[in-house]
């Protein structure tokens, strides 16, 4: 890898992380395109952890919303009263929602690390998905606001992530439309989407940094691994303020039908033998 195609890769994990429109779909896609082996140690350990770039832009994101809520969280483990703050409960929340995945992650690692990262794989999940986005989007009466968020909530939703371990899937897109299926409005699921990713894209991150150091090391090389993460960083920092301010105005029909197109392009390119699943 060069740092041309490291800064490609940054920017492109940038501006897809929070879009429903699956990032690590994009990701293998761009790398395959490259030449890349993407279902090798090292490939797939880079398109993890250059995925931090993005949450940290989330963090700094919600910084205001974090600092809030951290301190009325830990309040709430000593003081019953502190416990009546909505923040200590949406606190728990996030705390809950992100343990399916978790769980999940660890649980499949080797099958999604290999088997899931077939292009053919990401062909389908890309326009499968979509049908179930559009149902959602259809359907939501959007009444629920952040407020109106509960534990159940973010389990329903944290467990519907588990889905975007699977390429093409989209773990916004999977947390939007379980969010939108639980009558909240674009904005506010949007924002648990952020929340969400946090624990889950660091976590995926120190397992990766832990298991692969070496494999990285002799393969895409951490220059161009840190390289990427920084450029993700900026790049999405950019992307999550669009975001919100699209969303609050508008559907997701414009991104569900993208991933109609390129899914369906792509099955046309692997039925050519143009590119291969591999």
């Amino acid at each position: 890898m060069n740092i041309f195609e490291a800064v490609l890769l940054g920017a492109v994990e940038g501006v897809t992380e929070f879009l429903p429109i699956s990032s690590t779909g994009h990701l293998t896609i761009l790398e395959k395109l490259l030449g890349y082996e993407i279902d090798s140690p090292d490939i797939t350990a880079f398109t993890a952890i250059i995925q931090s770039g993005a949450v940290f832009a989330t963090v700094w994101f919600l910084r205001r919303d974090i600092a809030r809520i951290v301190p009325a969280w830990v309040k709430g483990l000593f003081s019953k009263e502190a416990r009546k703050d909505p923040d200590w409960r949406f606190g728990w929340a996030v705390i809950l929602g992100s343990i399916p995945i978790g769980i999940i992650g660890l649980a499949f690692q080797d099958t999604i690390e290999t088997t899931l990262r077939s292009l053919w794989f990401v062909a389908g999940a890309l326009i499968l998905w979509s049908g179930v986005m559009a149902f959602a989007d259809h359907a939501a009466t959007q009444v629920r606001h952040e407020d109106d968020t509960t534990w159940k909530d973010t389990l329903i939703i944290g467990t519907a992530q588990c889905l975007a371990l699977i390429p093409g899937v989209s773990r916004s897109g999977a947390t939007m439309s379980a969010g939108l299926l639980r009558d909240f409005d674009r904005v506010t699921v949007t924002k648990l989407s952020f929340f969400l990713s946090i624990p889950a894209l660091l976590g995926a991150t120190v397992l990766q940094i832990h298991d692969e150091a070496g494999n990285i090391a002799e393969g895409v090389g951490w220059v161009n691994t840190l390289t990427a993460t920084i450029v993700s960083f900026v790049v999405a920092l950019g992307a999550v303020t669009w975001l919100l301010r699209y969303i609050a105005k508008h559907s997701y029909a414009i991104f569900i039908a993208y991933r109609v197109v390129l899914g369906a392009l792509l099955i046309v390119l692997l039925a050519t033998d143009t590119i291969a699943a591999k």
